[in-house]
């Protein structure tokens, strides 16, 4: 079975939007109050000593409504800008996969192919669990059983492709089938940069500058620390007992497609806009299709609580998981985030975008490690919940709204001559009308009868879908709690009817 399909001609981008339809977006804006606490939340961690500056900024759309430098981008200078790049470590994962979905839709690989097709020196330990070759596609997903592999892997950057390749050939452990579960490998994610030379036929980091990173107009952006004014460039460093320690840049190589870009707050805004377009009814044009985009940040693999999801453990409720390059959550109050963290020697970095409204933050920070997600994460949850935002209900069709007054004219009085013009055919065969007809008039005994009849009040009603809805009933001493759910075809009609008493 191919998990990943290449988009077809008839996905392109003049009809992606309408085929797929437009997702509701609100726009946001905080008031001064708000940005206050955004801005205490900001300096936190240069004050309790965390990092030795940090920039970060919230931004929605165009834009922005709060960026502030605190601390200093190298010790005994200024404060960082918002053109101060900082390495991005992880959120490099991102451009890795938009690469690797550019060369997809132009034919040149395709996500269900063998990791062997581009690496054949591939082989596994004699101690590795499983021994199943992961496709492209499960590499990219975080499931292709490889363990996690942080520490080593942060250390790799500067070894050649030759070198990777020889590593691999001695043989790679593996834990689990491909997949199976969510494993955050770095070590697959440097083989996805040997896929993109392979099939591109250019150096990994030429093909992302000149086909990502220029087209976007990312100019504080790049793979080379020498590239990079001393003026505009963020030192990394770690903390030792009360001491910063300076730390050199790993030069650039293999393992730079895991995490090797530098990126300052600028770009990352540029880059953040663009992913979450994708999500919008007007997505921004640029080097990936919008329906590549987002499937970028669908959940592909399913997550536990751990370390690399951008997660406080408040936000342990929230379903969460990887998509392709980004991390995806749901939260019951708030919807769909999209993020990515990054840690690196050094540094710390994260991004992430709330999709029903589009206000993001991105935070880069000048310190091992030192929780860049923690601070990013606070800072837009503080925003949404100080803003009053709450996921507004499903916009209901006017025929289901329709259907749903004809149907609550039916449980208050039944009529056989109404169920058979509303209801479709299995709701007699689920549960006969007469049937129906004898438990509703029981649950009206139940809350001492119904009050006088009046007109179903749409504002008081709940959906999770345009072709659902769930309503009450009072009653005298209780109410009824009714429900619909719409067929998938034409003529509309009512597949689903379903009347309880309601929870007080």
């Amino acid at each position: 079975m191919q998990l990943f399909v290449t988009p077809t001609k008839e996905t392109k981008e003049t009809k992606e939007t309408k085929e797929r339809g437009p997702i509701s977006m609100t726009g946001m804006t905080l008031n001064k109050e708000v940005l206050s606490g955004v801005e205490e939340l900001m300096n936190k961690p240069v004050l309790e000593g965390k990092c030795p500056g940090l920039y970060a900024t919230i931004f929605n759309g165009d834009e922005v409504l709060l960026e502030k430098g605190v601390g200093q981008f190298t010790i005994g200078k200024g404060e960082p800008s918002s053109n101060t790049s900082f390495r991005i470590a992880s959120c490099t994962k991102s451009f890795t996969i938009t690469a690797l979905l550019i060369l997809r839709d132009r034919g040149a690989l395709d996500l269900n192919q063998p990791i062997t097709d581009f690496v054949e020196e591939y082989r596994f330990s004699e101690i590795s669990t499983f021994k199943e070759i992961p496709t492209v596609g499960q590499l990219a997903a975080m499931s292709s059983g490889l363990p996690s592999d942080d520490p080593w892997a942060d250390r790799q950057e500067s070894i050649s492709g030759k070198k990777l390749r020889e590593i691999v050939s001695r043989g790679v452990h593996t834990t689990n089938r491909p997949g199976a579960i969510y494993q955050y490998s770095n070590l697959g994610f440097a083989l996805l940069g040997q896929v993109i030379e392979k099939a591109s036929g250019v150096d990994y980091r030429e093909f992302v500058t000149t086909e990502i990173l220029k087209p976007l107009g990312m100019n504080d952006s790049g793979f080379d620390n020498e590239l990079f004014p001393k003026e505009s460039l963020a030192i990394g460093y770690r903390k030792s007992g009360e001491t910063w320690l300076e730390l050199p840049f790993s030069a650039s190589g293999a393992f730079s497609c895991i995490g090797g870009l530098f990126s300052s707050a600028r770009d990352l805004r540029t880059w953040s806009r663009w992913m979450h377009s994708a999500l919008t009814s007007n997505p921004k044009g640029g080097p990936l299709s919008t329906a590549s985009r987002h499937s970028m940040q669908q959940i592909v693999t399913s997550a536990p609580f751990n370390t690399h999801l951008a997660t406080l453990p408040a936000n342990a409720h929230r379903a969460a998981g990887y998509g392709l390059g980004l991390f995806i959550e749901f939260d019951p109050k708030y919807g769909q985030f999209v993020s990515h963290s990054g840690g690196y020697p050094g540094f710390s970095s994260h991004m992430r975008w709330h999709v029903p409204t589009g206000l993001s933050v991105v935070v880069l920070e000048n310190a091992t490690y030192s929780g860049a997600w923690a601070t990013a994460t606070g800072i837009l949850d503080y925003a949404l919940e100080k803003a009053g935002f709450e996921l507004p209900l499903e916009d209901k069709w006017p025929q289901t709204y329709e259907l749903a007054k004809q149907a609550d004219s039916l449980v208050r009085q039944w009529s056989a001559s109404l169920a058979n013009e509303i209801f479709e055919e299995n709701v007699d065969m689920d549960v006969p009308f007469a049937e129906r007809e004898s438990n509703i008039k029981k649950l009206i005994d139940e809350v001492g009868g119904l009050t006088a009849s009046e007109s179903l009040n749409e504002a008081k009603s709940a959906s999770d879908s345009p072709l659902h809805f769930l309503w009450d009933i009072p009653g005298k001493s209780g109410s009824l709690r009714c429900e619909i759910r719409l067929n998938p075809i034409t003529p509309i009609r009512i597949q689903t009817l379903n009347v309880k008493k309601a929870e007080k």
